[in-house]
């Protein structure tokens, strides 16, 4: 069994569904018509969707009625815009025309209840989440039928089994192996191919969940142990993994192949192709991880095993992260501890947001958490609630993160002194600084508008333009 999964780039308007349809046939079928092996296909929620989602129900907890409306209302319009598109006078548009616009009205409801709490909890952005998925994979599901694939849409929410932990939760593995084997075995033994949600889950109880930003890798590579896959595919808007993000450095190069542990390494820094988590589940039964690019099918992108082959290449990549902002907590006396810095990640957490990087000066007694610009506001009510009366918060410009990332065996001296003296050199200005205790990664902040010129500039520095020919 191969897993196929589709992120939110993938799945961005009607052609991409037409692509991602023209990728699944191809390696379902065969020339005739017929099933070449047994597949399953996680999507993710249409790009933009699930931020979308989330930023109606914290307009709709602040009182913004006009706000949720207008976000409900232009989600219904891009779902329908798919569906006109691709099944306009086919006899499955009026069904799933109605099933989206079905879902959109219950989230219309669900807004409004959160509006009349006046409170957004962890578990009730699970739940307004979940709808961008249940989405996408009714929309798949009816193109792939149109075209003549056996294919049924299916809910994460009842094959994956999770802990309560709302934002970021668990699988439990046995019960969601049992759920699997119940539920997908069957289907895959009549020559169906099962469309399953990414991103969402559920309780034992059913309550449902979600996996983290980003979850929907975790899904696949969680169903792909459960199912015992020959291999899970991640398909992405580029060839790879890459030694930087290619719309900064054209020249960057696809690492094509890495170590289970080097993938987990990169992810963890933020590389966009690979949710974190996703390494875990298949490190642990054994299963390869290819990333691929689903504008350019043809290309072999980057494999992830537990092996790699001895003569490959070594290369170190930069992964850089845009759209950031910076929160500064502070207090002006003497009674700033460490029970303060705790406070405030503690209390970001459990409101479910984000803290890609973070740095602590007890000489300035402050805490910079960076955030997601689009949480900025989410941050500084949760701080502004939870921590004391002393403590001061503020907010400077736009931010990025540049982290450098290494292997063993690159160089004798390792990644972090090239780095340091390559943005010295360049100028940049570093807001702040995140070392591991190895020489082989280091993260700096630095402002928005520097990350490209410094991303390019290190990756001459580094001399990944001169090694070799581009993959």
């Amino acid at each position: 069994m191969i897993v196929h999964k589709f992120g939110g780039t993938s799945v961005g308007d009607a052609e991409c569904f037409a692509n991602v349809a023209d990728i699944i046939v191809e390696r379902h079928c065969d020339a005739n018509g017929a099933v070449r092996g047994k597949t399953l296909v996680v999507v993710s929620a249409i790009g933009g969707a699930t931020s979308q989602l989330i930023a109606g129900a914290r307009a709709a907890a602040a009182g913004r009625d006009t706000e949720y409306r207008e976000i409900k209302a232009e989600l219904l319009s891009r779902h329908l815009a798919v569906v006109d598109a691709l099944l306009n006078h086919r006899p499955a548009r009026l069904e799933v025309g109605g099933l989206v616009e079905d879902q959109l009205h219950s989230l219309e409801r669900l807004y409004r209840s959160i509006a009349v709490l006046g409170e957004l909890t962890v578990r009730g952005c699970d739940a307004v989440a979940s709808f961008g998925e249940q989405l996408s994979v009714n929309i798949l599901a009816a193109v792939l039928r149109d075209r003549g694939v056996r294919a049924q849409a299916l809910s994460g929410t009842e094959l994956s089994v999770t802990d309560d932990n709302f934002g970021a939760a668990a699988p439990l593995m046995d019960q969601t192996r049992q759920r699997l084997q119940e539920r997908i075995i069957p289907l895959v033994e009549r020559g169906v191919l099962p469309v399953v949600t990414g991103y969402i889950a559920a309780t034992k109880e059913g309550v449902p969940t979600t996996l983290g930003r980003g979850g929907s890798d975790y899904t696949a590579a969680i169903l792909g142990a459960g199912l015992e896959a020959d291999e899970v595919w991640i398909w992405s808007d580029v060839d790879g993994i890459l030694t930087a993000d290619p719309n900064i450095v054209p020249q960057a190069r696809t690492l094509a192949e890495l170590s289970y542990t080097e993938a987990a390494d990169l992810a963890y820094f933020g590389a966009d192709v690979l949710h974190p988590k996703t390494i875990r589940p298949v490190t642990e039964s054994g299963i390869p991880l290819r990333i691929v690019n689903s504008f350019n099918p043809a290309h072999l992108g980057t494999l992830i095993v537990e092996t790699p082959s001895p003569g490959r290449q070594l290369l170190p990549a930069i992964i850089s992260t845009t759209g950031l902002t910076m929160i500064a907590v502070g207090i002006q006396d003497d009674t700033w501890t460490l029970q303060v810095a705790a406070g405030a990640l503690q209390a970001l957490s459990k409101a479910g947001a984000e803290v890609p990087m973070f740095s602590q000066s007890f000489s300035e007694h402050s805490l910079n958490l960076v955030v997601r610009e689009q949480d900025q506001d989410h941050c500084l009510n949760v701080l502004g609630r939870e921590l004391s009366e002393g403590c001061s918060l503020g907010t400077t410009e736009k931010v990025a993160t540049v982290s450098v990332v290494g292997v063993p065996g690159w160089n004798e001296t390792g990644i972090v002194s090239h780095a340091f003296a390559a943005l010295g050199k360049h100028g940049t200005r570093v807001i702040a600084v995140a070392q591991a205790a190895t020489e082989y990664s280091v993260s700096f902040c630095v402002p928005e508008d520097q990350v490209a010129d410094t991303v390019r500039f290190l990756h001459r520095e580094l001399g990944l333009e001169r090694v070799g020919q581009q993959t």
